[in-house]
């Protein structure tokens, strides 16, 4: 990968925890600041990233901010991932999700590229959102105002994240042409032992003594009895009938096939959702220990660094809140990627200067 002298800055838009923001640092990009209405996500993002979290609302943080934001920047960066619910498979009341103000936060995104014009432009979000009008609307805005753009739904264990996750990732530049990089081919993908493999074990309701983030959920003692009885890859059709629930033995309930699972050491995480530490969410048990993932492999899962913070120092952690933090996050490898292909770009480019000529910039 090509490293470019000028200096890219990148203002992230809902950036949660911050792992765009990681990921885009680890490419060499400079991100001056995040922007996310959580509170609760300020001390994750700070500790770990040189940048400036701002916990506020979009619609009322002016442009004339953002290109402060920007003093020094050769090349600007307006990056973002709009709250997905609204958009995702399992939201269940789509028909009022406009009125619900989720919707509404893409137009937000859209009027701030308009409005403030940066070189480039980059998107992630569920792959639902490509069949939506508001991405359309997106677009549109986007080539209106000059820009090249692409997208395309991946799968981010392509590029090295160690589960199956679907994701809808835009790109779009001012200066030219512009896509996201290709995955190797060859390349080996991440298991789930690969990347968990090697913690410490602990017990249901328990943490490592070592590591506080690395706690779990206390099993009832039915679901004990349950995750005995299931095998990496199996379904509780496989148990005892009396461990079903009795939701599952009607006829409607038999469709659901991917909860209270263990997952299997030699193959991909499914995808982490914000219930992740919960056993009965999905297919979230532990290969071989009879309990939940913990916070620390979802983290690892969703490729945040081991010494990622997520809370500080003498606090005992809320598994709900950073559970809900680590499951929404842009995968830190993900965001790399799509850093790596913005530097990519910006080495291939000309720039183009007030009087609408290209100058070259000299990397």
């Amino acid at each position: 990968m090509g490293k470019i002298a000028k200096k890219i800055v990148a203002v992230d838009l809902f950036c949660g925890v911050g792992g765009l923001t990681c990921g885009l640092r680890k490419a060499g990009i400079d991100v001056a600041a995040g922007i996310d209405i959580d509170p609760s996500c300020k001390f994750p993002y700070e500790s770990n990233n040189k940048a400036k979290f701002y916990s506020e609302d979009i619609n009322k943080f002016s442009s004339s901010r953002i290109k402060r934001l920007w003093k020094g920047a050769d090349y600007t960066l307006l990056a973002g991932c709009a709250p997905c619910q609204p958009f995702s498979n399992q939201q269940k009341d789509k028909t009022h999700r406009d009125k619900k103000g989720k919707w509404k936060l893409l137009k937000a995104f859209s009027a701030k590229v308009t409005d403030l014009k940066p070189d480039i432009v980059s998107m992630e979000n569920v792959p639902e959102l490509k069949g939506d009008s508001v991405f359309r609307q997106f677009v549109r805005s986007l080539v209106k105002d000059g820009y090249s753009v692409s997208y395309k739904v991946v799968n981010a264990a392509d590029y090295g994240v160690p589960q199956r996750r679907m994701r809808l990732l835009l790109l779009a530049s001012r200066l030219g042409k512009i896509e996201l990089i290709q995955p190797d081919p060859s390349a080996k993908k991440i298991t789930v032992k690969d990347a968990i493999g090697a913690l410490p074990k602990i017990s249901s309701g328990g943490s490592d003594p070592n590591d506080p983030l690395h706690v779990c959920r206390k099993l009832s003692s039915l679901n004990i009895k349950r995750i005995q009885a299931s095998s990496p890859g199996s379904t509780w059709e496989d148990w005892p009938r009396g461990l079903r629930p009795k939701c599952y033995l009607r006829k409607t309930g038999q469709t659901y096939k991917m909860v209270y699972g263990r997952m299997s050491w030699d193959k991909l995480a499914p995808t982490l959702t914000t219930q992740f530490t919960n056993y009965g969410t999905g297919r979230y048990g532990h290969p071989e220990q009879d309990r939940a993932i913990s916070l620390r492999e979802g983290a690892l899962i969703q490729t945040f660094p081991a010494d990622y913070r997520f809370f500080g120092e003498g606090t005992k952690p809320n598994l709900s809140a950073i559970a809900r933090q680590i499951g929404n996050a842009v995968p830190v490898r993900l965001g790399e990627v799509i850093g790596e292909s913005i530097v990519k770009h910006l080495c291939e480019v000309k720039r183009v200067g007030e009087n609408g000529k290209q100058i070259p910039h000299n990397d």
